[in-house]
């Protein structure tokens, strides 16, 4: 059993289903301070140097803070992200979509602590020259600007690509292009960005991103991989059809092998034998098609 399905069967039970959904709602409520009172955003980036002075919350509410000025493509955009990430959580599972994220965020966590540590290196990073010309607090006030989620779900759409690449959608509302086109062009994208931007630039889009490529080693270190076929996507929507149709169980117990989840404690929860493990091997909803077989 890989790491991935050890933490999922300890800690599987205290996943947030619908992720995605409380992220679109954070950035509501992150627009809306925008337009009332735009100061108060200050208060809420991830500021490195102020999180080290006691305003620990900033390691928090920065994920509210909007990737970008709102506006129609704006609005799509944030509409097809939620779209993309929740096809992952009932693909992936809730619980590796929730690492998928997480692991996003930490890492734009670390990486901004990161800037702020070779700011003081002597000799390293142009920290001495700007600090003198905008005094240290406005500095750090500056560059933590730099550090959103906009590159988080840049990574969202990454994982997406690599997991369906043969789905296809409507550039444009108008061109039909496979998913794993768009990809690759968000990847040269980002390495054209990666290749200007100063070295604060390279780690905020280095620590966003790094989520994905771990993720992707993970997955295939699992035996499951990142992309799945047609025939299981199907297979899986399929299930969750017939498990909605049938009549609950309620008689004896029922426990997840992979992440613990049981009927006692997930009433809602729906259980299934698998046919081809050997043993009497129990998994829920999310693990009947992607657990790797017991021989």
């Amino acid at each position: 059993m890989n790491f991935l399905n050890k933490m999922e069967r300890k800690f599987g039970k205290y996943a947030i289903p619908n992720l995605s959904l409380y992220l679109i709602m954070g950035y509501i409520l992150g627009y809306v301070l925008l337009f009332v009172s735009p100061a108060a955003l200050d208060f809420l980036t991830l500021n490195p140097y102020l999180i080290l002075h006691g305003q620990i919350w900033r390691l928090v509410t920065w994920i509210i803070i909007p990737p970008s000025r709102l506006d129609l493509f704006t609005i799509v955009m944030l509409m097809f992200y939620y779209s993309v990430g929740t096809s992952l959580e009932r693909t992936w599972g809730t619980f590796y979509y929730n690492v998928y994220l997480l692991m996003g965020m930490l890492f734009t966590i670390i990486g901004s602590f990161l800037v702020m540590g070779i700011s003081y290196v002597p000799g390293g990073y142009s920290y001495d020259v700007r600090t003198i010309q905008y005094g240290t607090e406005n500095y750090f006030r500056m560059v933590s600007g730099s550090f959103s989620t906009y590159f988080v779900n840049m990574s969202i759409f990454l994982g997406f690509a690599a997991t369906f690449p043969d789905v296809q959608v409507l550039l444009m509302f108008i061109i039909p292009i496979k998913v794993k086109w768009m990809g690759i062009a968000y990847a040269i994208l980002l390495g054209v960005q990666f290749l200007q931007r100063d070295i604060v630039g390279k780690i905020v889009i280095g620590a966003s991103l790094l989520n994905f490529v771990l993720f992707f080693m993970m997955m295939r270190s699992s035996g499951i991989g990142m992309r799945f076929s047609p025939q299981q996507v199907k297979r899986r929507h399929d299930y969750n059809r017939e498990i909605k149709r049938a009549k609950p169980m309620s008689v004896a117990k029922h426990k997840c092998a992979i992440c613990g989840k049981n009927s006692e404690d997930n009433p809602e929860a729906e259980f299934r034998f698998c046919s081809k493990c050997n043993g009497n091997y129990e998994y829920c909803q999310d693990h009947l098609f992607t657990h790797t077989h017991v021989q």
